[in-house]
């Protein structure tokens, strides 16, 4: 089995990135050509990207947004289901979190699917009780 590295990117192959986030439910199926370059952006201005890589291969990714001072927000981890059960979105959690600690982010927070509580758990993640998130309605 190869080795799995994990990279802190600001560029990454946006076709492959486009297809994790599809793989996970998160975008659109039709072939606008444009969602490469939003994927792009997404990359180059998050606070923090990082992708899991078996050999040459991205099997895995999240990213974090920050003011860069005080606050950040874990989000898009996934991992390419045939890989998944190996540690792999642990690690990227991990990654995340040294990143985020090695630049004094003090206060680190996420919003996930229901079902994963346990995962987030053991890597030191709790349940934000009496509070609810929230999302703006497309009106």
């Amino acid at each position: 089995m190869e080795d799995i590295s994990y990279h802190v990117v600001k560029e990454a192959d946006n076709a492959r990135i486009l297809e994790l986030y599809r793989a996970a439910g998160w975008w659109q199926m039709d072939e606008n050509p444009e969602y490469l370059d939003t994927v792009k952006a997404i990359i180059a201005n998050s606070f923090c990207f990082v992708i899991a890589k078996k050999g040459e291969q991205i099997i895995g990714m999240g990213r974090a947004i920050s003011d860069k001072v005080s606050d950040a927000y874990i989000q898009d981890v996934t991992v390419w289901e045939p890989e998944r059960g190996a540690g792999i979105g642990k690690g990227i959690i991990r990654e995340l979190v040294r990143f985020l600690k090695a630049h004094k982010i003090q206060w680190i927070g996420l919003i996930s699917e229901p079902g994963y509580e346990r995962f987030y758990g053991k890597l030191g993640f709790s349940v934000m009780q009496s509070y609810t998130p929230f999302l703006l309605s497309e009106e």
